[in-house]
């Protein structure tokens, strides 16, 4: 029975996990005014849209931030550690575990997508640089603010660019010093 408990908490997490990664390059490519006519854009617009319509329809975009698309993460989130707690322990999570809970894990999403993304630019800048494919444009589009300020305060040495290192070093400081203890607060609410 254990097996089969694993293999369901494997699947929810997945399957949930995908689309709240979906819906946060949603957010993401919109904070960072990514190319929208994009076909993967485009794709990503199609597929997490039948929410956000609704949502858009009580929750009203403020201050240039696209609320809806946040509260649809918090809500995916909450629901993806609800059911794996449930699954798991029998038990919900208490909704302060709960709200502690969704935060640390959409930031510790959102930089494991910096992280991510930031390791295919290096390699592409190895292998084939310059190149254009839909997917490296919106890369760079999303990591490029967060890149521009790091290569504005650190000057590239010998023709080696060390703002993807410096980013990598301090998004690893922020999920070690600010995401664990905040999951280890929320979890800690749960006992």
């Amino acid at each position: 029975m254990a097996y089969l408990l694993q293999a369901l908490v494997t699947l929810v997490q997945f399957v949930i996990g995908i689309y709240l990664i979906l819906v946060l390059l949603r957010f993401l490519f919109q904070l960072v005014r990514a190319d929208f006519h994009n076909p993967i854009s485009q794709a990503i617009v199609t597929v997490t849209n039948p929410p956000l319509r609704i949502l858009r329809k009580i929750v009203p975009g403020f201050a240039g931030i696209d609320w809806p698309s946040i509260i649809l993460l918090l809500s995916v989130q909450a629901l993806e550690i609800s059911l794996t707690a449930l699954l798991v322990t029998g038990n919900m999570p208490s909704a302060t575990a709960l709200i502690l809970l969704c935060i640390a894990h959409l930031l510790q999403l959102t930089a494991f997508v910096y992280m991510f993304c930031i390791i295919i630019i290096v390699v592409v800048s190895w292998i084939n640089p310059g190149a254009y494919n839909p997917m490296t444009v919106l890369i760079y589009q999303l990591t490029d603010p967060l890149m521009r300020q790091v290569r504005r305060r650190v000057p590239t040495t010998a023709g080696l660019d060390w703002s993807p290192m410096i980013v990598l070093l301090g998004i690893y400081l922020f999920l070690s010093l600010v995401v664990a203890p905040l999951m280890d607060f929320g979890n800690s609410l749960n006992r």
